[in-house]
């Protein structure tokens, strides 16, 4: 079992390195895709994605019960790609993203950091470091900023590698 987080900024390369490193780890691999497409100019950001990974990796949208979908997939010669933590937090803090009714953001949260040590499998999970700017103007993107840094920071601490990409590089933080 090993669990791998990969840090960045938008467009930093985090989601390709993370794409390379569950090509050459000659494991199957399913994508996790965590984003919900509500506009045209995200339709293309996702299909950029798409296009750019191998016709044999299976693919799972899941935007809400992350967790849950880790279990359903686990397998010792199995690779799980979760792109992105980021997405899955805006789909259940943002109110205009119709978050389920039957859970809630800290007890999926709980779930998935619950979970990560129980599983058999690689994990690559790709999150954005939002931390780095000006803290922002609206009560929900301060939010937003603060459940993600400590989300970061909650994964991190259960993870056997970070990796911090930058300019496409990679810069090891723990491993």
């Amino acid at each position: 079992m090993s669990i791998h987080l990969i840090l960045g900024g938008a467009r930093s390369g985090k989601s390709a390195y993370a794409e390379k490193l569950a090509q050459t780890s000659g494991l199957a691999v399913t994508y996790i895709a965590t984003a919900q497409i509500y506009d045209d100019e995200f339709k293309s950001r996702v299909q950029h994605h798409k296009n750019r990974r191998p016709a044999e990796w299976a693919l799972v949208e899941e935007p809400h019960y992350l967790a849950q979908t880790l279990r359903n997939l686990d397998a010792p010669n199995q690779c799980l790609i979760v792109d992105c933590l980021t997405l899955w937090l805006a789909q259940w803090i943002c109110p205009d993203c119709n978050p389920p009714q039957d859970s809630s953001w800290q007890a999926e949260r709980e779930a998935l950091l619950s979970t990560l040590p129980t599983l058999q499998g690689s994990v690559i999970l790709v999150s954005n470091e939002v931390g780095m700017g000006i803290v922002p103007l609206g009560e929900i993107n301060r939010q937003f900023q603060d459940e993600q840094g400590r989300l970061n920071q909650a994964v991190a601490s259960v993870a056997n590698e970070v990796t911090f990409v930058a300019a496409g590089l990679p810069l090891k933080l723990k491993s």
